[in-house]
């Protein structure tokens, strides 16, 4: 698995023209929340998005090194398949590293819900529908993990 972090000040997912996820960590009385772009590959399973989460909620890249878990930051979780794109040959990236949506539906889902089991508040975009997402990246910072 692989997750994109940015810290945010404000983040918002909408699907023909509805929010259907936001947070706003810094009206909450926060300075920060994150926003994590997860992509699922093939060999993925329920332990690596577990560890994944963990590693997200723990990870220190907020303000004075502190991390979500610290802060109690707010986390919105988009699926992301483009993550796992390959564009080592040619011009039209290869997409075949990514899980297809049957696989990677329930784990992205089970890894958002491990975040919310660690404590975090979560907020999801939709699985497989045409997002648009604004965000206010602060720092600008923006780290990859991968498993």
């Amino acid at each position: 698995m692989r997750a994109l972090l940015q810290r945010v000040s404000s983040a918002r997912v909408t699907v023909d023209e509805q929010v259907v996820g936001r947070i706003d960590p810094v009206a909450d009385g926060l300075p920060h929340g994150l926003v994590a772009l997860v992509g699922v590959t093939h060999s993925d399973s329920e332990a690596s998005a577990r560890a994944l989460a963990d590693k997200v909620w723990r990870l220190r890249i907020l303000d004075g090194e502190r991390s979500a878990a610290d802060l109690g930051a707010p986390i919105l979780v988009v699926s992301q398949f483009t993550l796992y794109a390959d564009t080592k040959k040619g011009r039209r990236p290869s997409w075949s590293a990514a899980a297809p949506g049957a696989v990677a539906e329930p784990l992205v889902e089970y890894f958002a819900q491990a975040l919310r089991e660690l404590g975090a508040t979560v907020a999801t975009g939709r699985f497989g529908a045409h997002m648009h997402i604004e965000l206010v990246n602060d720092g600008p910072v923006t780290v990859m993990l991968e498993l």
